[in-house]
């Protein structure tokens, strides 16, 4: 869209019938040095916009090639990770191992595809790219079953099939596939950028000679041209025409898009203030599902029952306190852990208030702010561990549970609980169910969290570290 006398196309046809004007004024003699001089100026055009052309295919060939070889890089690493969690779970039997191993492999298949699809750009790869999707697809099914072995306590089984140097001669040819394809590329961007200089040496030249012919021939022209710049004058008083008319559009225009930015406002602040009050709903409906299961908690005589459905109350309410949390602190995006951590504490000194007795709920929680769905799973962790040691730590009736927030040296997040009781044996943890301890792993996964349980004299500490970006 162009706006009538500022348009592009109208303002080249006006300026090209004033020069037709003009040169059926000019003496047939200044003609053919304009002629050459239209040629010349043609043809440095034509070669920049080819050479222009030819860049921009060579520049899209070296973002291919470049994207491809971080691809194959990207797949390396992934490969070399998955082997090295894999080799750290058989040795030590640590399952913290599995996560980064599950990541890793879920990320081959997809930098696989990726290579692969680069690769179509070159026949003579194809072949090898298929080779390699086969020798990635025997490495993992190779870890998978170390892993399995593992898992069914059969490590001799195991360490045979890592022994048997099957696995690091897959690695080994993958790598050789990986490391040839990244030369290639390397070789193709180098010859990319070759070519950009040859085509920059040559658009100098085709310039420069251009620009001498023109300057020869303006020079012979221009002593004809002196006699006609009232027709000039004329032209210029018609682009200045034009320069006005489009001033006044473009005035317009950002009028008119200052307008449009402040309706873009007024609907920014109307979603911001309806997704408050969504989170304002949720919680309030959350809080009444939570007061129902309390009501419902109440009404049975069974003390299993009644005791898992109080806990499922206060996880429910655990999560209501997010949405609170969001409606009442201006931002529908991020919660201040200090708050919300409180307000679960308090809650629960509330509402355990005839189990506790003289157990104390001591807390000092760092300003740190975390967005909602981490917040979530964070208040969920609190929750079972504060619950945990209030039903186990102080059979007595009296103890103190400390818990705290903080930033460690790292910049990670530590969240511990920690009480001075009975304690308990770090290899037979579980208490009760087993329920609570599943929902604090699956929250701790949320996180990308570790979740470590340490057994003191006295008592027992409950430590999470997470990421808070």
């Amino acid at each position: 869209m162009c706006f009538q006398e500022a348009c592009p196309y109208t303002f080249l046809m006006k300026v090209f019938t004033r020069l037709r004007i003009i040169s059926r004024e000019i003496p047939k003699r200044t003609i053919i040095p304009l002629f050459i001089g239209f040629v010349t100026l043609a043809i440095i055009v034509s070669m920049t916009f080819l050479l222009n052309q030819r860049a921009q295919q060579n520049f899209n060939n070296v973002t291919a090639e470049s994207s491809l070889r971080t691809a194959a890089t990207d797949l390396r690493n992934s490969m070399q990770t998955a082997e090295s969690s894999q080799r750290g779970y058989l040795y030590t039997g640590n399952e913290i191992y599995l996560a980064p191993y599950s990541v890793a492999k879920g990320q081959l298949e997809k930098q696989l595809q990726k290579v692969q699809s680069g690769l179509s750009r070159y026949p003579e790869l194809v072949a090898a790219g298929d080779r390699l999707g086969t020798v990635i697809e025997q490495k993992i099914r190779e870890m998978d079953d170390t892993i399995d072995l593992k898992n069914k306590g059969d490590d001799a089984a195991a360490l045979n099939m890592v022994r048997s140097n099957r696995g690091k001669a897959l690695m080994d040819e993958a790598n050789v596939f990986v490391s040839g394809i990244i030369r290639v590329t390397e070789q193709k961007q180098l010859e990319g950028v070759r070519e950009q200089q040859g085509g920059a040496l040559i658009l100098s030249w085709v310039s420069i000679i251009g620009a001498l012919v023109i300057l020869g021939t303006g020079a012979i022209a221009g002593y004809f041209v002196l006699n006609h710049t009232r027709n000039l004058a004329e032209a210029r008083e018609a682009l200045k025409t034009l320069n006005q008319s489009l001033e006044q559009r473009v005035e317009e225009r950002t009028t008119e898009l200052a307008h449009t930015n402040d309706d873009l406002r007024v609907a920014r602040d109307r979603a911001e203030t309806l997704l408050s009050d969504v989170n304002h709903r949720v919680a309030n409906s959350l809080a009444m599902v939570s007061t129902l299961v309390k009501l419902q908690a109440n009404s049975i005589a069974d003390k299993t029952t009644k005791n898992a459905l109080e806990q499922t109350q206060s996880r429910i309410h655990a999560v209501s306190l997010v949405h609170r949390n969001l409606y009442t602190s201006g931002d529908a995006r991020v919660v201040s852990l200090d708050e919300y951590l409180a307000g679960i504490v308090q809650h629960l000194q509330t509402a355990t208030h005839d189990q506790i007795r003289d157990i104390s709920l001591v807390y000092d929680f760092a300003p740190i702010r975390l967005v909602a769905d981490k917040a979530t799973s964070l208040g969920v962790i609190l929750n079972e561990w504060i619950i945990n040691a209030i039903k186990y730590a102080y059979p007595s009736g009296s103890g103190v549970v400390h818990i705290k927030l903080l930033l460690n040296k790292d910049g990670l997040g530590e969240l511990t609980v920690a009480d001075e009781g009975v304690g308990f044996d770090p290899k037979t943890r579980e208490r009760g169910t087993g329920f609570g301890t599943r929902i604090v792993r699956a929250m701790a996964t949320s996180l990308s969290g570790t979740v470590e349980y340490l057994a003191t004299d006295p008592g027992s500490v409950s430590k999470l570290v997470f990421a808070v970006k």
